[in-house]
């Protein structure tokens, strides 16, 4: 019998794409999301690869997202203590899109509902019940839903996948806490180039927006964890007196710093990754998104992975009538590949706390680094990679457990 009707948890990136996609699919579904609206005001930007834009194609927002974004990327650098080394482009591929999290987090919203998805918002999930024939979500109101499937698309803190393995890992702490800051260009800056620097003691990136503003964000060391709500409940005048004094005698970091505003700068909170999760599904519960994938935000490919993989998943529900079948054919398409991705840039993370001896052997080697580069080899197969919606998914795997 084919999969009918599903429940999705979460409203964010991942879960109106998943619902959107599963919509078009011919499966009834509706959104539950825990906070009153779709652009709660969490997180500041992000951006999207090519590859996360072509798969927005599929559900017709594409054209949305680009229209909202703020800033089209088609060049980037490398700063290390000022010096600047200019970074092998890939060719032929469409621009990286800026846009706040905010902005994309309604954009898919209102893409979803026009298509027809139903989402409901204030409902925070507390419990699943599976049965022979369905399954059942339980809300903190007391209220429930069921369905002939759940998908956790409930972020990086996910309670579904608790529910799907207690004993999964959760987040990694980077020891990292995120800001970013628009203000106008202090600084001269190519059109559309993007800038990743290493200054003295930490990393941080800048970029020129068509708008004549600039937009930067750093990563602050920071060994103690914060919670988002606790790292706001620091003054910004605090924390900007901090990142002053961090990026103090770097260029162009201390000039950028020095003119943010307390008013410019916005908290993101702690950086996170997940480490590898055993088990993407359970029955009839299966997660995606950054509930079961979440690379560091070095790699570029966060957001586009969740669009990705919500639009897979949508591809095997409507093609395979079993649902743990579904599921295992599902990890089976996606888990190489965001793994891939994870393990390309867990390297990188690890120059963004590099003290000065290493900077200063990045500094000599980075040059010759780049010269001998492939960037095709090394990031086409990730930024050309298209999802055809039209082609059957057939079973890769018979589900596990």
């Amino acid at each position: 019998m084919s999969i009918r009707s599903a429940i999705v948890i979460g409203g964010g990136i991942s879960g109106p794409v998943t619902a959107t996609a599963l919509h078009r699919a011919g499966i009834d579904v509706t959104v539950f999301e825990a906070y009153p609206g779709p652009a709660y005001g969490i997180g500041a930007n992000l951006a999207l690869a090519p590859n996360g834009t072509a798969a927005l194609e599929i559900i017709g927002a594409a054209d949305a997202v680009r229209a909202a974004s703020n800033a089209s990327i088609t060049s980037s650098g490398m700063s290390i203590n000022g010096k600047r080394i200019e970074m092998p482009t890939l060719q032929n591929v469409e621009p990286l899109r800026v846009i706040d999290r905010p902005v994309l987090h309604q954009v898919l919203h209102d893409n979803a509902v026009a298509a027809g998805v139903h989402v409901e918002y204030n409902r925070r999930l507390v419990d699943i019940e599976e049965h022979a024939d369905g399954v059942t979500a339980v809300f903190a109101d007391g209220s429930t839903a069921t369905a002939d499937v759940l998908i956790g698309a409930d972020g990086i803190h996910s309670t579904v996948r608790t529910l799907v393995d207690p004993k999964a890992p959760g987040p990694t702490y980077l020891r990292m806490l995120g800001f970013g800051a628009y203000l106008d260009q202090v600084i001269d800056l190519p059109p559309d180039a993007m800038t990743f620097a290493f200054g003295k003691r930490a990393y941080y990136l800048y970029w020129s927006m068509p708008d004549g503003r600039m937009c930067w964000g750093a990563n602050l060391p920071h060994e103690q964890y914060l919670s988002l709500t606790a790292a706001r409940s620091i003054p910004n005048e605090q924390w900007l007196r901090t990142l002053r004094d961090i990026y103090a005698d770097d260029a162009p970091g201390e000039e950028i710093a020095r003119a943010t505003t307390a008013e410019q700068l916005q908290v993101v909170g702690a950086l996170h990754i997940m480490p590898p999760v055993p088990h993407w599904y359970r029955g009839r519960i299966a997660l995606t998104g950054d509930a079961v994938h979440a690379p560091s935000n070095t790699s570029g490919q966060g957001a586009s992975m969740a669009i990705e993989s919500a639009i897979e998943l949508a591809r095997c529900l409507r093609d395979i009538d079993d649902p743990a079948t579904a599921f295992a054919t599902y990890e089976a398409l996606r888990r190489p590949r965001v793994d891939a991705i994870a393990a390309r840039v867990s390297k990188i993370n690890n120059t963004k706390a590099a003290g000065p001896i290493a900077r200063k052997a990045m500094q000599m080697v980075m040059p010759l680094a780049f010269k001998h580069m492939n960037v095709e080899k090394m990031m086409g197969h990730e930024q050309r990679f298209r999802i055809d919606w039209e082609a059957t998914v057939r079973p890769a795997v018979a589900p596990v457990g």
